[in-house]
């Protein structure tokens, strides 16, 4: 851990930040974007693309991570990830616009893979977990930022949230100066939880949790932003704010995801993640007051906070330096899958009642079903 400068750690939660924004950064302005294009499909597929990207790149992302190494497939992401994601702004064409979006998602993993990887390499147990639990606070931080930017440069131009992509060149170059090469040793000793085999079994249930988790929690970004103008004549900004306090909560509850670990365990504090969800969406189901609708975020955000870093964790604590990289692209897998998979939420009923009631019934069952299932499975 010494071996990383406050910089260097700077760094690494900063290029984890750009994770959430592949899909999230433009959720502000889908109505702009909508009014100002004839896209022959729906608006919110803009922001779940690139995570179908992710799903299709994943398996070989995991592949070179191990024969490129981190740093440079790190590199390898960030470059196209600023070109492809302003591209976007300019891409008339609807199917060349869908294969700029997934190929983002190429992008975007590659960068989440390199980076996780990269903190396996130089952090172990608690200095682990807590850097686990930092980087899931800076993704949503990222939210926080990104959105609140995006919803209100939206509101001057529907083309402007695509610039926000060039962040990445800024990472880039944070990356050259601060972090530094990973030595073979390091690599060769990643875990020392998980020097023996590991079972299949296991990471199978954290690739479908994490993929339950993050179909729950996007459905909200892909409801919202439409939801919100249609019922409580929302802005851009105003959309971006309400969306960017979900990742405050978000941030909180991931930086005490460790104690609750610590105090109740594994099984439960993903359940209770779980069950936070279900009762955002019930909120939402029941009422439509503006106040209720604070509750739906906060609650919305507890659920992210105790569910997808302490996933993440636990796919890198039951891993082997030999298959890191294949597991870690298992773990975006499920996590962007279910990105995508909220965008289907939509085709369940054109009201936005039955939506949120389906949303909190699964949740429900997610969450006694998985508390079950991980008190067999997950030691």
């Amino acid at each position: 851990m010494d071996k990383i400068s406050n910089a260097g750690i700077f760094t690494i939660l900063f290029v984890s930040s750009l994770t959430i924004m592949a899909g999230a950064v433009i959720a502000p302005s889908l109505s702009g974007i909508l009014a100002n294009n004839d896209l022959g499909f729906s608006a919110s597929w803009l922001i779940t693309l690139p995570s179908l990207g992710v799903v299709l790149f994943a398996p070989i992302i995991g592949r070179l991570v191990n024969k490129l190494g981190t740093l440079k497939l790190l590199y390898i992401g960030l470059i196209p990830y600023a070109i492809l994601g302003v591209a976007g702004a300019y891409i008339t064409s609807d199917y060349l616009l869908i294969i700029d979006r997934i190929l983002l998602g190429a992008a975007t993993v590659a960068i989440q893979v390199s980076i996780t990887t990269y903190i396996a390499q130089f952090f172990t147990g608690d200095a682990r977990m807590k850097m686990i639990a930092w980087q899931g606070m800076a993704i949503e931080l990222g939210g926080v930022v990104f959105l609140a930017i995006g919803g209100i440069v939206g509101e001057i131009n529907w083309q402007f949230p695509f610039y926000i992509y060039l962040t990445a060149l800024v990472c880039l170059v944070l990356v050259a100066l601060f972090l530094p090469k990973p030595e073979p040793k390091e690599q060769a000793a990643i875990s020392s939880s998980a020097s023996n085999l590991v079972s299949k079994t296991t990471v199978k249930l954290i690739f479908i949790t994490s993929l339950l988790a993050m179909m729950l929690f996007f459905i909200g970004f892909v409801t919202l932003p439409l939801y919100l103008p249609q019922s409580f004549d929302f802005t851009e900004s105003q959309t971006g704010y309400l969306l960017a306090f979900i990742s405050v909560i978000a941030i909180l509850t991931a930086s005490q995801m460790p104690r609750m670990v610590k105090a109740q365990g594994s099984t439960k504090t993903v359940a209770l993640g779980f069950l936070f969800f279900a009762l955002g969406y019930l909120v939402l189901a029941i009422t439509s007051s503006l106040a209720f609708l604070i509750v739906t975020v906060i609650f919305i955000g507890i659920g992210f906070g105790f569910t997808i870093p302490l996933l993440n964790h636990l796919m890198l604590e039951n891993s082997t330096p030999h298959n890191q990289g294949k597991n870690l692209s298992l773990f975006s897998m499920g996590v962007f899958g279910g990105q995508f998979l909220s965008t289907f939420i939509e085709f369940i009923s054109d009201t936005y009642v039955a939506i949120y009631g389906v949303a909190t019934g699964l949740a429900f069952i997610f969450c006694i079903g998985i508390y079950f299932v991980f008190q067999k499975v997950i030691k």
